[in-house]
């Protein structure tokens, strides 16, 4: 695949697992509290689609970071800061997908086992809510990967 096609669909690509890892959370959270297990079988399978676009997410925005040459000190910070999140939530989301496979296929999601995915729940959330913080802030504050910024370096 062309990088410079895998750096523009990456503001397209983000908005799934964001939107897919926080349903995921807040499904699990209420499937558990309420215990209704259809909830639950939903939030596992919006957890495995949010990994997969989280993967591409992060693949995309890898990219994109390699393919833009004007990074400033200021800018490039917050480029770590938004990366590090990013990677963060990817490994936790996988880890937490692979170990609730593994829960429901032992069938030991259960008692205390339970309480603890809404742990890994918020803790995606934080993530999610981190990465797009700082991922906006690379858009608003510096205009980087929009139209306004293009038209200024050509200038």
């Amino acid at each position: 695949m062309d990088s410079s096609f895998m750096a523009e669909i990456h503001p397209k690509v983000v908005h799934f697992p964001v939107a897919l890892l926080t349903t995921y959370s807040l499904l699990e959270i209420v499937g558990i509290v309420f215990k209704k297990e259809f909830i639950s079988k939903s939030a596992l399978l919006i957890l495995c689609l949010g990994v997969v676009t989280a993967f591409f997410a992060v693949l995309t925005g890898n990219q994109a970071s390699a393919d833009f040459n004007f990074w400033t000190v200021d800018s490039s910070a917050l480029l770590v800061e938004h990366q590090t999140y990013a990677t963060y939530l990817l490994w936790l989301s996988v880890l937490v997908c692979g170990f609730r496979i593994f829960i429901v296929l032992k069938k030991k999601f259960s008692g205390i086992t339970k309480y603890l995915f809404i742990l890994f729940a918020l803790m995606i959330l934080f993530l999610v809510y981190q990465t797009g913080m700082h991922g906006g802030d690379i858009v608003k504050k510096y205009g980087i990967g929009t139209d306004v910024f293009e038209t200024k370096i050509s200038k």
